[in-house]
């Protein structure tokens, strides 16, 4: 069971399957339960996919998972007006990269965003965390070909929408909403990165290639 997999509520579990059906990721099958369009995923990339990076990618994501999740649930108790107006000033300028900006600039507004809800948890060592890693904070594997812009358009929105589920929580002091979403945010970049993995090493089995 997904509430059991990832210690989240039947609610928070029933949001993100609403998200991923209102992004054509998944159906609703009455009496079967829901399950993946693989035609329409965003998972899709085009060309060649580094697996060793693929791997790296995901080890940030499950080292961060952790560290973000609480950081999410503090700064919902203790960020102060400043903060949340920065964290939500953030949250504007990724908006406005979705549509035209290459993939380095939306990650850099990515990390920003994610280190402005570390500050407003007034504790400094969050943010000392995010810094560590540096770029490798964000993953760098590509989740869809950027030649593909309506795919990657797609992909940035659904990111932006994960995001806007963790402010709104953090905005209205609800604790136990901003971990909740951020760990749905964590975990599902988890999951589309070991999915990109199973897929190349399910290529590279069809070709022989190792």
């Amino acid at each position: 069971m997904l509430t059991k997999k990832y210690d989240v509520s039947r609610t928070v579990v029933r949001e993100a399957i609403a998200s991923l059906r209102s992004d054509g990721l998944v159906e609703a099958r009455q009496g079967a339960g829901v399950f993946v369009l693989n035609s329409h995923s965003l998972l899709r990339a085009a060309g060649p996919l580094d697996k060793k990076q693929i791997a790296g990618d995901l080890e940030y994501l499950e080292v961060r998972a952790p560290i973000e999740i609480e950081a999410a649930r503090l700064a919902a108790q203790r960020r102060s007006p400043a903060q949340e107006e920065e964290i939500f000033r953030l949250h504007g300028v990724f908006r406005n990269l979705i549509e035209t900006a290459p993939s380095a600039e939306v990650r850099r507004a990515d990390l920003d965003l994610h280190l402005a809800i570390a500050d407003a948890t007034n504790n400094p060592v969050f943010r000392n965390f995010l810094e560590a890693f540096g770029r490798g904070a964000i993953p760098q594997s590509k989740i869809v070909d950027g030649s593909a812009q309506e795919q990657l358009i797609a992909y940035r929105r659904f990111i932006f929408d994960e995001h806007e589920r963790i402010l709104h929580a953090i905005a209205m002091g609800d604790a136990e909403g901003a971990e909740n979403a951020m760990r749905v945010h964590l975990k599902g970049g988890q999951m589309r990165y070991r999915e990109l993995l199973i897929g190349k090493r399910l290529s590279e089995a069809g070709t022989g290639n190792t």
